[in-house]
């Protein structure tokens, strides 16, 4: 049986296309998230988990229901 992908993997691929497709930079997300810049890099490589507070504010900033961001976990 093959392995899942690591659920930050899937989570931060799935917040860099919503951001892409919205045309938002990881600065002006960081801005709306009230988040660094760097860490909206590491959430999005995969490199740093998220907290649950986090990511609701980065839903908002990406105008995108919570349950859609985390649907392929």
């Amino acid at each position: 049986m093959p392995l899942k992908p690591d659920y930050r993997v899937v989570l931060g691929a799935a917040i860099r296309e919503r951001r892409r497709r919205i045309s938002l930079s990881q600065e002006t997300l960081a801005e709306k998230a009230e988040l660094h810049p760097n860490d909206v890099g590491r959430v999005e490589r995969g490199e740093e988990s998220i907290s649950l507070g986090a990511l609701v504010r980065v839903a908002a900033a990406l105008d995108v229901r919570l349950k859609d961001l985390v649907s392929e976990l």
